[in-house]
């Protein structure tokens, strides 16, 4: 799923960016089991690339940057549909998963339960 150029400017207008470096988050889901595969940033430009371009965008909180979602491993996240919550600081993308979404090599990046870690 794409928007225009002019679409997804407007969008953006709508958002609250309020989180840790002017950011929303981002949940991806499965388009069609609705399994949540992980959560994210996003800033203004990875929400504007996102819609622009239907391929995931995020904004990484450590390294200070862009990065499309299956840049280096291949396995991209491509945008179906998506929801923006009722105070427009959070998104659940719909997508289609090319690979498994977690750096883990995991579909998930909600893998573990709470008695792997006690």
């Amino acid at each position: 799923m794409k928007l225009s150029e002019n679409e997804a400017s407007k969008l953006i207008e709508k958002l609250w960016f309020r989180h840790t470096d002017s950011t929303i988050i981002a949940v991806l889901q499965d388009y069609k089991t609705k399994e949540v595969l992980m959560v994210g940033h996003m800033n203004r430009e990875a929400v504007f690339k996102t819609l622009t371009t239907g391929y995931v965008h995020f904004w990484s909180l450590s390294r200070k940057k862009l990065w499309l979602k299956g840049e280096t491993s291949g396995h991209f996240q491509l945008v179906e549909d998506f929801k923006i919550d009722c105070d427009g600081d959070a998104m659940v993308f719909l997508v289609k998963s090319v690979g498994p979404v977690c750096h883990t090599g995991n579909r998930s990046c909600f893998y573990r339960n709470f008695s792997d870690l006690i």
